[in-house]
């Protein structure tokens, strides 16, 4: 009946859930949009059916993203309300910005894009999910600025008086180091997350050898967006992991579990780690390895969590500053091991479809159906490991989280609403798991296109 223990924890369980649907929404209203570009350069009616079948399955899973989003907004004054005014003269341009420039310009274009099928022309109406496109994409960069603010925080001043921290600059907050490298992290795991949703129930169809030439062309486009985002995550997550070493060294220790500065520093193949006593039971590692992943050479000293914590004391004042080791170690593990495992996939697809061989070779399509999944695992350790690692701190190295929860709200009060998201959400996400499943196996039919008449 912890309030903040359960506060935290019904914080998580949105931001869990919301973030099941974003990186598709980001993708794929992208893909989307291509394939109704290449419907209006071409004048395939394939295309169409492409752009109206997928852009159905982005509907259902927007509809169920957008709800998710504006819970975890109310929260910031229900349940961090310290937090929120802590942070609020920092916050507040963000994601202001986000409602002006990015949910508003992508809702109303939505709303252009579902209604206009037979009042526009072709252009105005694929420049209609165009402007989707982009009004996801940057939403989503405002609201990475306000994260990246909690990450490193810049462009402020604490005011001695209020106790709050106050912008200084907007400009700081734009050129945030950590925003460039957050931002086309998660861009292109939206677009990967949509090449493997697309690439998935590709496959299904092909094996089923339902409505061949259309999925066909829908294996290619996401395939080239697969070959293009999937290498690309990895590099940025790595770019991050770099600059994370720099400013949240303790983040990076726990996810390798290193426990004694090491010079070279070795790579942790496997680990099994007794956390209370800060020690290995059992453990493979590489010497050298996770130095030259950090300064690509088999040198160079990374800090342990145990000098990292003796730091924190004397920096900070006594407490524990080591974040859930175990579960940053394996998130961070679930992350990178399915982010490989994407990139091997779509390049053994581009190799079978040079070959003239996918369509033939059905133990991969099958394979490749359940592939679909993989981004999910990876985007969710991903958020675990960027913001459990950060704990104690809700923004890095000003405010612990302890110190950010409502002084008002009780135990019993947050229980009820956790129970009440947990059942809500659960409800949500099993009828958009169902729509999804549904509609993705029924393929398109002749029913979901626009009149003949329309253009």
């Amino acid at each position: 009946m912890d309030a903040l223990a359960l506060s935290r924890m019904q914080f998580a369980i949105t931001t869990i859930y919301h973030f099941f649907f974003v990186p598709l929404t980001l993708g794929l209203s992208i893909l989307v949009a291509i394939m109704e570009t290449l419907y209006v350069r071409t004048g395939n009616e394939e295309y169409k059916r492409m752009t109206q079948f997928w852009g159905k399955l982005f509907l259902i899973n927007f509809a169920l993203g957008v709800v998710t989003g504006i819970v975890q907004e109310f929260q910031f004054g229900m349940n961090w309300s310290n937090y929120a005014r802590f942070v609020g003269d920092v916050f507040g341009a963000p994601l202001a910005m986000d409602a002006l420039l990015g949910f508003f310009l992508e809702s109303t274009f939505l709303g252009v894009w579902i209604f206009g099928w037979e009042k526009l022309s072709k252009g105005l109406h694929a420049a209609a999910i165009w402007a989707v496109a982009v009004g996801a994409n940057v939403s989503a960069f405002w609201i990475l600025v306000a994260n990246s603010f909690m990450q490193q925080p810049v462009g402020y001043v604490l005011n001695p008086t209020t106790g709050r921290a106050e912008m200084t600059g907007f400009f700081a907050l734009l050129t945030n180091p950590h925003v460039w490298l957050q931002w086309p992290h998660v861009f292109f795991s939206g677009l990967t997350t949509a090449s493997f949703f697309v690439l998935g129930i590709s496959a299904y169809h092909l094996l089923k050898k339902s409505n061949a030439d259309l999925f066909r062309r829908s294996f290619q486009v996401a395939l080239i967006a697969a070959l293009i985002g999937s290498p690309l995550v990895v590099v940025f997550g790595h770019a991050q992991g770099m600059h994370k070493l720099i400013v949240q060294p303790m983040k990076m220790a726990a996810t390798e579990a290193l426990w004694e500065t090491e010079s070279p520093a070795s790579f942790s193949l496997i680990s099994i780690i007794d956390e209370q006593n800060q020690r290995d039971v059992f453990s493979i590692r590489i010497p050298g390895v996770l130095s030259f992943l950090y300064f690509f050479r088999f040198e160079g000293e990374v800090p342990g969590i145990k000098n990292l914590q003796a730091a924190y004391v004397q920096k900070y004042g006594p407490g524990n500053y080591v974040p859930p080791v175990n579960v940053l170690y394996w998130s961070f593990r679930s992350m990178v091991g399915a982010g490989f495992l994407m990139v091997f996939l779509a390049l053994v697809s581009l190799f079978l479809v040079r070959k003239k061989r996918l369509e033939l070779t059905r133990w991969f399509l099958a394979g490749l159906t359940w592939a679909l999944f993989l981004p999910y695992i990876a985007n969710t350790g991903g958020w675990l490991m960027t913001e459990l690692g950060r704990q104690p701190w809700v923004v890095y190295g000003l405010m612990k989280t302890e110190k950010a929860v409502s002084p008002t709200v009780t135990g019993g009060m947050v229980l009820f609403s956790l129970l009440t998201f947990t059942l809500l959400y659960g409800v949500l996400m099993v009828a958009d798991i169902y729509l999804l499943a549904k509609y993705a196996k029924a393929g398109p039919s002749q029913e979901s296109l626009a009149p003949a008449g329309a253009y």
